[in-house]
């Protein structure tokens, strides 16, 4: 058989038959006199393994230490593997799709995008808003939601739902969202930064801290500091300093 026609077949392509050959996992014949590769039923049953193989998902790899090992001890071992792989997959599979139905069963996707299921259902409970330090406040969630590890993202939406659990502290919130959105175009030397940023620690619950020191001059913090316009930036360091027990915020 030529080429070709071995390819066909196996059903696979000449492609892939060079390839294998590059990779040896299927020895190539020998050539006949008019320089054509003459390929045998052994190179096709070969070649059909291969592509057995390759369907159950096994990379070319494990392929070729399967192929090596001529009474086929270590098949198992590579498929047990292969299907512990396949299994995790799975799990992974219908974990994501469970968050893909929270976020789709809610009442509206956030405006921050695709978040946890924990999140979404708090930010649901947040009556709408249209001031901007609130918006920012709830990008900055987002970012800690991806980015905290597991437990501390559920320590923080714990101490985060107890404190939005009631009228009284969305309206605290909300007053203090109001004093921050009002120093967007102060100095920070106003006296409202003061007002603004004890109006802000009423609303912070203690759980929120961490539970290590607040390195106060963190790359994250000059970020998030950057972020706002210079007098809010102010009252929110003044805020952190105050949450961690600091005599002088200023």
């Amino acid at each position: 058989m030529r080429i070709g026609e071995l390819a066909e077949a196996v059903g696979v392509t000449t492609r892939a038959v060079r390839h294998y050959h590059h990779l040896g996992l299927l020895p190539e014949p020998e050539r006949r006199a008019n320089g054509y590769r003459d390929y045998t039923l052994r190179h096709a049953v070969v070649l059909a393994r291969i592509r057995r193989l390759t369907e159950l998902g096994l990379g070319l790899a494990e392929v070729r230490d399967v192929l090596a090992d001529d009474v086929g001890r270590d098949l198992a071992e590579v498929l047990t593997e292969l299907d512990e792989d396949l299994a995790r997959q799975e799990a992974a599979v219908r974990e994501r799709r469970g968050r893909l139905r929270a976020l789709l069963d809610a009442d509206g996707l956030p405006a921050e995008g695709p978040v946890s299921p924990e999140l979404a259902a708090l930010l649901a409970e947040i009556p709408a808003s249209d001031s901007p330090m609130a918006a920012k406040d709830r990008e900055v969630l987002a970012l800690l939601d991806t980015a905290a590890p597991a437990e501390e993202r559920e320590r923080l939406l714990a101490a985060l739902s107890g404190t939005l659990g009631s009228p009284d502290s969305v309206a605290r919130a909300r007053e203090a969202y109001a004093l921050l959105d009002l120093l967007a175009d102060e100095d920070p030397d106003d006296p409202r930064v003061e007002e603004a940023a004890r109006s802000l620690v009423a609303c912070v619950p203690r759980e929120l801290l961490p539970e290590t020191a607040i390195d106060h001059d963190s790359s994250f913090l000059r970020a998030l500091y950057a972020d706002f316009a210079p007098a809010q930036a102010e009252a929110i360091r003044r805020v952190l300093h105050m949450l961690a027990g600091d005599e002088e915020a200023r």
